[in-house]
């Protein structure tokens, strides 16, 4: 098994993660006002998430995250896709990252980038907020026949690493962590959270992290598609259970209502200049933005990094 993640991190120090594949497409003109987000665009438009790819690298990140998050064969098949074409759409989500990363790296040879290919939970496919609620149980064996496709498209199209990603359910990731390691497949895992404490399902933070720190296939573990103000909590406590490197790409600031599909916006309330340092120093190593973000906000965040302020 590769850990190319963890070899970043040795190197670096630190790594600098992609911001938001939804609301940069939204910025592009892209309608994701279906149950299918962003993957629709693998099939529609698959030029502008290479555009998205690109943009994000230009902004200083190390880490392209696939627009696989909600590309599953189950929600293709929603679509009247099959099997076989979701498998080669996750497949070109790939690729676009792989060709956009090359395209960068052919100009910037002495800064290797890393492709993440995205892993949502089942909770994304049921497209009304089940992320952020883990309302929602499958056998194990339900859960393993639901990411099959995906993984192994991930795998096959040359994926670097897996962002097990925006997980609500300890149940869920348990299963993802043994099809990772049955595939020698290595991968962050981030949660999310419904408060400082808890997982969604009520599970602790420090057991969601213990169980991580176990498998061989974690090179990082932490949150993403969180409030802010929210991560220092949590990430205190993940640390006090494991020495795995942290990582979190929180969401702009924005609230998510789940019955509108809307975003709201704040009121006020402090830039990422009020939370990159002490995210460091709580052993934050990988650091990016998830919904609502922007290559805007990826400058900013690289250049606080960068600072260690």
């Amino acid at each position: 098994m590769l850990h190319p993640l963890r070899d970043l991190i040795r190197e670096r120090g630190s790594v600098v993660i992609d911001g938001a594949m939804s609301t940069a497409l939204e910025k592009l003109g892209c309608d994701l006002n279906n149950r299918l987000w962003s993957a629709r665009i693998l099939a529609d438009d698959s030029e502008k998430i290479r555009t998205v790819h690109t943009q994000y690298f230009e902004a200083g990140a190390d880490v392209a995250i696939t627009a696989s998050y909600q590309a599953t064969a189950a929600g293709f098949a929603d679509a009247e896709i099959n099997e076989t074409e979701a498998a080669r759409l996750i497949r070109l989500s790939v690729t676009l990252a792989r060709e956009a990363r090359d395209a960068y790296e052919r100009n910037h040879p002495n800064r290797p980038l890393l492709v993440a290919g995205a892993v949502g939970p089942y909770g994304a496919y049921l497209a009304d907020g089940s992320e952020y609620t883990g309302r929602y149980h499958l056998t194990d064996d339900a859960y393993r026949e639901f990411h099959r496709v995906r993984l192994d498209a991930l795998k096959a199209a040359g994926a670097d690493l897996i962002a097990v990603e925006t997980q609500p359910k300890l149940e869920e990731v348990a299963v993802l962590l043994k099809m990772l390691e049955a595939r020698e497949l290595s991968a962050w895992v981030t949660f999310t959270l419904a408060d400082e404490g808890h997982l969604p399902d009520g599970t602790l933070v420090e057991d969601a992290a213990r169980l991580c720190a176990t498998s061989p296939a974690v090179d990082a573990l932490g949150l993403n598609c969180v409030k802010r103000e929210l991560a220092a909590g949590a990430l205190k406590r993940m640390a006090s259970v494991t020495d795995l490197p942290l990582i979190l790409y929180p969401n702009s600031g924005e609230t998510y209502d789940a019955a509108t599909k809307t975003w709201h916006h704040p009121v006020g309330g402090p830039g990422w200049q009020h939370f990159v340092g002490p995210w460091q120093s709580l052993g934050v190593k990988c650091l990016g933005g998830c919904c609502r973000t922007l290559p805007s906000d990826i400058v900013e965040i690289a250049h606080l990094m960068k600072a260690g302020v």
